[in-house]
């Protein structure tokens, strides 16, 4: 069987929600394809409907209407999920919400655990992808015992256990460092070249959507609904000076330009 061209498949699909004060629609009817292997960036204004279209995308809440497909498979059934779907996903948030109590190849191999795989080889794919992530001889420790960085680390780790074919993360970096996030941006770009996932990054960060993207997908503020996608076709893999680079510094000066207008 061939695997579907497509990861991810938005049609027509909007999110509202009822508060005290009245409905508020979060997005507006969106389409949007994204293809097996790509890295997609959302970006956009506070506001606009980038945690809320991943949040779609992940099983988290349902859309009002429209259809999410996952891999070819449709997501959402009214509220009901397709727990097929939602195998395919890996999940990265602005936290790295590791358990304390749980050592570092303990939290990466929780989901392992929750599926009912045994201790044993549980334990080797954790060690497994500590090394891919760039956290190797750091198993033992406990979450508190590491840096942020090092902890988002971890928390892409756990996300890729299950071998998903799809990682959804949400400003993984936005609380790290300058430094740091030039360092893990360079660090996912190469585990994505690596695992050959789709990836879907929600980031308020030109630089960093630029610098990671396949194609960078700009919303606008409330309701959310895409203003342009730019497609960044510099070539793999990207050294961190090519920020300095005019062409570089010309694609983030024109999607300034459009985030300044809204």
């Amino acid at each position: 069987m061939t695997p579907p061209t497509s990861a991810i498949t938005l049609h027509a699909v909007e999110k509202r929600f009822d508060t005290d004060t009245g409905t508020v629609q979060a997005l507006a009817p969106t389409n949007l394809d994204i293809a097996a292997r790509e890295l997609i960036v959302l970006l956009g204004p506070s506001g606009c409907g980038k945690t809320t279209l991943l949040r779609l995308v992940a099983g988290l809440i349902a859309p009002t209407t429209g259809a999410v497909h996952v891999n070819g498979t449709e997501l959402w059934h009214g509220t009901t999920r397709a727990e097929a779907a939602i195998r395919d996903l890996g999940v990265v948030f602005q936290d790295a919400n590791l358990f304390p109590w749980y050592s570092i190849e303990q939290n990466i191999a929780l989901p392992l655990a929750l599926r009912g795989i045994p201790q044993r080889p549980r334990l080797q794919r954790a060690r497994e992808l500590a090394t891919l992530v760039g956290i190797a001889g750091f198993e033992k420790r406990w979450p508190r015992e590491l840096s942020g960085g090092m902890r988002q680390r971890a928390a892409i780790a756990r996300a890729l256990s299950t071998e998903p074919s799809i990682l959804l993360m949400d400003e993984p970096f936005g609380a790290l460092d300058a430094m740091t996030r030039d360092t893990m941006n360079l660090e996912l770009q190469r585990i994505w070249m690596q695992t050959a996932c789709t990836i879907v990054l929600v980031t308020h960060s030109i630089t960093e959507a630029v610098f990671l993207a396949d194609r960078v997908v700009l919303l606008s503020p409330r309701p959310g609904r895409i203003d342009s996608i730019t497609h960044v076709n510099f070539p793999r893999p990207r050294p961190v000076d090519i920020q300095a680079d005019p062409m570089f510094a010309a694609l983030c000066g024109t999607l300034r330009q459009r985030l300044d207008a809204m």
